[in-house]
């Protein structure tokens, strides 16, 4: 995922690809021409994430030609093919946002004889929700058995991939249960005998990929795995365990903390070296009823205006270059606006790579400072 940057708007507004025109010249002669989220986002600036900029970009195209996809195209796995049509070919059979932990009605779409959902379609709707169907976990189809696969087969299965579990289905939308060390030990302790899967199953949990990422959490506290189905056909697309989610909000939250690690340091760079006054000079001059009472009410960019003057960044004392210093603050400021508007797709590989360098960077330089405060 590539950090999202605002490039030159060319007129007139608003942006309209010629790759769009041509869609809703498909759909104008009852075509509905389907495409993956990844490639509607690349025809907008070549772009490769959803971020807020350019997915209001995006909507603003389809209110100019009159377009909407189902599913809608920021509520759906990047590489999910998502379908064009005009947005008064769906018929919103409520007049609310689904909660979260809700189903969506399939409704039918005649024209395709597709089984489609409801979504929001217009600005006003836009959905918050951070849906399951976003994450690449639900859009693996998980490895089954069937009921009469034998316990060796299946068993054997689970130890060669490291599987806790396996689906036990008799075809793509057809779940029976789940079968798992837990279910098989269970009915062991108990003296039973079994030769097949679908004699050692429990029952299954599932939810659908436009449920809140948060409404599988809640499962996984009562269940060993949760199926994820399709809404749009139906089948069973993915398969979450409490591993799967613990790996994933892990990696989401790393940012987070890195972010709060560095904001730390730079505070304790600051604390000291600054009078109150001078703390005061750099708060943003558009927010000037603000207090300002020490380091804590300073805002991230408030630390590089202090420090990138060069009377500022003398206080500190380093024998460091302070352009390369400053420019690597720019690029955590720039990660940090992105971050903080948390978006469950992660934060892009060498974003995290450039955080966690300029976080040892700054370790190494209060481990300097320590033994030099010793000496």
């Amino acid at each position: 995922m590539t950090t999202e940057i605002i490039p030159f708007v060319p007129e007139p507004w608003p942006y309209v690809p010629a790759q769009l025109r041509e869609i809703a010249n498909q759909v104008a002669q009852d075509e509905n021409p389907s495409f993956t989220v990844r490639e509607l986002l690349s025809w907008f600036y070549g772009s490769q994430r959803r971020g807020r900029w350019i997915v209001s970009v995006i909507r603003d195209a389809f209110d100019e030609l009159n377009l909407m996809t189902e599913p809608d195209f920021d509520a759906t796995y990047l590489d999910a093919f998502v379908m064009f049509m005009h947005k008064t070919e769906v018929k919103q059979s409520t007049a609310t946002t689904p909660s979260p932990s809700e189903a969506v009605t399939p409704v039918s779409a005649a024209a395709t004889n597709r089984v489609i959902t409801t979504l929001p379609t217009t600005k006003a709707q836009v959905d918050p929700t951070y849906r399951i169907g976003r994450l690449a976990l639900a859009n693996r189809p998980p490895v089954t058995a069937s009921p009469d696969t034998t316990i060796e087969h299946a068993v054997t299965i689970m130890f060669m991939n490291d599987f806790s579990q396996l689906p036990v289905m008799t075809g793509e939308r057809d779940v029976k249960g789940v079968f798992s060390w837990k279910s098989v030990g269970s009915l062991w302790s108990q003296g039973h005998k079994f030769s097949r899967v679908g004699d050692a199953m429990d029952q299954h949990a599932e939810i659908g990929t436009e449920a809140s990422i948060f409404a599988v959490v809640n499962l996984l506290r009562q269940h060993d795995c949760v199926l994820v189905r399709d809404r749009t056909t139906n089948k069973i697309s993915g398969i979450i365990t409490s591993y799967d989610i613990s790996v994933t909000f892990g990696d989401l939250s790393e940012p987070f903390l890195i972010l709060d690690e560095i904001e730390n340091h730079i505070r304790s760079l600051i604390e000291g070296n600054f009078s109150n006054e001078e703390l005061v000079q750099a708060r943003d001059p558009g927010d000037s009823e603000r207090q300002v009472a020490g380091v804590k009410d300073l805002t991230f960019g408030e630390y590089m205006r202090l420090l990138e003057n060069p009377a500022g960044w003398g206080k500190l004392g380093l024998q460091i270059d302070r352009a390369l210093f400053i420019k690597g603050l720019d690029d955590v400021r720039r990660i940090r606006n992105d971050v903080m508007h948390f978006d469950p797709e992660g934060t892009d590989k060498s974003d995290i790579k450039k955080l966690r360098g300029f976080v040892e960077f700054l370790q190494r330089l209060q481990r300097i400072g320590s033994i030099e405060l010793k000496r």
